[in-house]
């Protein structure tokens, strides 16, 4: 799908095409996001918060916490043009399933790339679910964080 052709009207289940492929605007991790994070979930494992003990991890450094990047991610995802569509049509998130097969540092600037992987009708005809594969990539063009979130999408009213 061209965004352009999406214009200014919402975003039906319809609308979506599996192999659609979408890209979030950039957003680098900061350590005020790791310690503001730390703080808000509890969080203080010391691969997060303890320099010096990071240094003897496999890491080298301090990686970013999964869900602070899952949450980075969420973020970057309502900031597309495509959400901005999309966002009077959803009914609910029903699902996410993701792993992350490579840290984040602080100081890495990521971006999201969303693709419609599949899609399904449900047992009600004003509605269906879109399964989005999302990746967050970082400035080397590594994948930290991979998965897809299901999400329930009204139809387009008759």
């Amino acid at each position: 799908m061209i965004l352009s052709a999406l214009r200014a009207e919402p975003c039906y289940f319809e609308d979506l095409g599996i192999g659609d492929t979408f890209d979030s605007p950039t957003r680098t991790v900061t350590e005020a996001d790791v310690v503001n994070f730390a703080g808000l979930s509890a969080d203080y494992n010391r691969l997060h918060v303890d320099a010096e003990f990071a240094k003897d991890t496999p890491y080298g450094q301090r990686i970013a916490h999964g869900l602070l990047v899952l949450a980075v991610m969420s973020g970057l995802v309502t900031r597309m043009q495509l959400n901005q569509h999309l966002e009077p049509s959803l009914l609910g998130l029903l699902d996410i399933q993701c792993r992350f097969p490579m840290p984040t540092f602080i100081g890495d600037t990521l971006r999201v790339r969303v693709e419609v992987a599949e899609k399904s009708e449900t047992s009600k005809p004003d509605r269906g679910v879109v399964a989005f594969r999302r990746q967050v990539i970082n400035q080397r063009g590594e994948v930290v964080v991979e998965g897809v979130w299901k999400l329930l999408v009204k139809r387009r009213p008759a």
